[in-house]
This record gives C-alpha cells, structure tokens and sequence, in this order.
C-alpha cells in the first residue's frame, strides 16, 4: 500500500494498581498504626502492609498508611497508583480541597506530594469505612500485637497518652519537668534511643 502514512505505534496503557489505606490511634493522640492493601491491576493482593507508629494521633497515622503506600510503589515500578481512603480530611487535603493547617501534618503532607508527583498517574479517593475493612483489620492488628492497643484490657481501665521528654543519667530515667500523676496510675515507658 503505497501512499498510506505509517501506523502509529500502539500506546501502551499504564496499570493501576489500587492501595487501601487506613490510619488509626487508640486514644488520639494515643498508640497508633497503620495499614496499607495492594492489589495489582487484576484485583490481587500483592501485598498487605502494616506497622505501629508510635504514640500519634489518627490523622498523622493516615499519612503514615499513604505514604507507606507511594514508597511501595516507587521501590516496586508501580507507576500508576489509585488510592482508597475513610479519612475525608487527608483525601481533600492530597486534592488541595483543605489547606493543611497542621503543623505535625504539614511535612507528611509534602513528603506525599512529591512522592504522588513521581508517579505517571496518581488518584485518592474517598471511600466509606464498609469499603476499607482489610486495611482497618491492619490497623487492629498492628496494635493489637505491639500489646499497645488496649483492645484486651478490662471495661473499667482508661487509657490517655502523654509524651515526656526525658534523659538516663546514672542507669535511672530523669524527666526534662516534673510530673504529677495520680496515685495508683499505672505508666507505660516506651523508650527510644537517639544517638
């Protein structure tokens, strides 16, 4: 066929890969996790991620989950990633619908951004929590089993967090300001050593 342009070579069609993400905290601020599930562009389950945080509240913890997710994709080729969230808040703030006020949001906010902008394509979604069990389960899960849940404690125990700042000085922990607490209240000392 003399005459006829040649054809254009076939545009390939990125893959999505869908991720549901879930951030929560028992107290808020309070012990805190996240969890993440992959599913490749045929709907299967490619990975289920999830990992305690630490005392945090639930809107840091959804961060946590999204960004876990787009560092899954980068380390794993993924280019085109569709992101499934309950928390309204983070989804309208990854869209530029809410301003990010918070200041303990503000760097996971941007760290996502520039981990979505590497992506070819990028989507967040709002769904509702019936839509988002498996990575809720993971959430659960990763508190239950660092035992910082609560979940297993009587009706009648109440669990608040709060954060001290403290220094070891001849083997015994010395905290920067003093704190009173009531009789009989019962402390967990989770410590973490920076060098």
């Amino acid at each position: 066929m003399f005459g006829n342009a040649a054809p254009e070579p076939p545009k390939h069609s990125v893959v999505a890969y869908q991720a549901n993400i879930d951030g929560g905290s028992r107290g808020n601020p309070g012990p805190a996790a996240y969890g993440v599930v992959i599913r490749d562009g045929r709907g299967e389950v490619v990975a289920r991620l999830k990992k305690y945080i630490g005392l945090n509240t639930n809107n840091v913890a959804e961060y946590f989950g999204l960004i876990a997710a787009l560092d899954y994709a980068q380390t794993h080729g993924v280019r085109a990633l569709r992101v499934e969230s309950d928390s309204e808040l983070l989804v309208k703030q990854m869209r530029g619908q809410y301003k990010v006020k918070s200041a303990e949001l503000k760097p996971l906010f941007e760290r996502a951004k520039k981990m979505a902008q590497v992506l070819e394509s990028f989507r967040i979604e709002h769904v509702y929590r019936e839509q988002n069990r498996e990575a809720d389960a993971l959430v659960n899960l990763a508190l239950d089993e660092t035992g910082r849940g609560g979940a297993s404690a009587a009706p009648a125990a109440r669990e608040s967090a709060m954060r001290f700042v403290g220094r070891c000085r001849g083997g015994r922990l010395e905290l920067a300001e003093p704190v009173e607490l009531p009789d009989g209240t019962e402390v967990e000392v989770l410590v973490r050593v920076k060098k």
